[in-house]
């Protein structure tokens, strides 16, 4: 992660100051505010503002339903019944805005998730830094044969050196040009490219930088996609960051979202058919499951 030294003073200026509010805090969010967490080679997250905690949940959800939640005196027992049951409103009630540094190929896979409000770092009008993603080794890898979308084996040796190599030596050169079109000289005759046309010579390993603000329920839709083992690894990493950031925000609705959307399963009406005909003793093979060669790949991947 790179910082400049004013960024690093804007951030330990806004981190010393201490503001009185009658609004409810969460402790752990409060200490997350103004970090800068790295992620990958020179990106970063970290929180601006938010908005509310646990109590905010499961306050929403007792004035939806009334009454009948006076029986229930267990915040943390109302916030996973909501989870277990996909009441999402309740969750819309927090909020956060984070600041977050990353690629440009990043950004597009990111900006799908259209239930966010975004405001992006603008080369139209600013100039880009000379900071580009490249991969560490371990993450070079070929095309999945299984996988049309997805990584194979790790390039190994030579291979992988020529490609890093390739990867630097075309993020450089790509700079370089950017620069040279912005740059006038009256002497040479250049009038400089405007900055609108030049940022189109840049690779999408570039990084960009926006404010994101999201609710808590498109948050957790967010994470649970992005945050899986078969996200790429490049935005993956960005999820398990914000992972542990809401672990400390909202610690109860965390626990009901890793339990119940993380490491939970959803099945189909097909796979719970499957599974009571083994619990009741019969053998279930692909051919007389009733399901297709994909799904019963997935079910037995889970159920063996």
């Amino acid at each position: 992660m790179t910082l400049t030294p004013e960024q690093l003073a804007d951030i330990e200026e806004q981190r010393a100051l201490s503001q009185p509010t009658r609004r409810a805090v969460s402790p752990g969010m409060e200490e997350r505010l103004y970090t800068a967490h790295p992620v990958l080679d020179h990106g970063l997250i970290r929180v601006i503002d938010y908005m509310g905690d646990d109590n905010a949940i499961t306050q929403a959800a007792r004035v939806s339903y009334g009454r009948g939640t006076k029986k229930v005196s267990d915040d943390r027992g109302l916030i996973r019944y909501l989870m277990r049951h996909w009441h999402s409103t309740p969750f819309e009630m927090c909020e956060v805005k984070f600041h977050v540094k990353l690629p440009v190929f990043v950004a597009r896979q990111w900006i799908r998730h259209r239930t966010a409000n975004v405001n992006e770092y603008s080369a139209r009008y600013s100039i880009l830094d000379r900071e580009f993603y490249i991969p560490e080794p371990d993450q070079l890898a070929a095309q999945s044969t299984v996988n049309h979308q997805g990584r194979g084996a790790v390039l190994q040796g030579a291979e992988a050196a020529r490609v890093l190599d390739m990867l630097r030596e075309d993020a450089m050169r790509s700079y370089d040009h950017y620069e040279d079109m912005l740059t006038a000289d009256e002497e040479a005759g250049k009038q400089g490219l405007a900055r609108e046309l030049a940022r189109m010579n840049l690779p999408t390993n570039i990084y960009t930088q926006w404010y994101w603000k999201v609710d808590l329920h498109n948050l957790f839709h967010f994470l649970r996609l992005r945050a899986d083992a078969h996200a790429q690894y490049e935005i993956r990493v960005y999820a398990e960051t914000m992972c542990d950031i809401v672990k400390d925000w909202v610690p109860a609705a965390y626990e009901a979202f890793e339990d119940y959307r993380l490491g939970g399963v959803n099945l189909s009406g097909r796979a719970v058919e499957v599974l009571k005909r083994r619990l009741a003793g019969e053998t279930v093979t692909a051919e007389t499951s009733g399901m297709s060669k994909g799904e019963w790949r997935e079910f037995e991947a889970i159920w063996g």
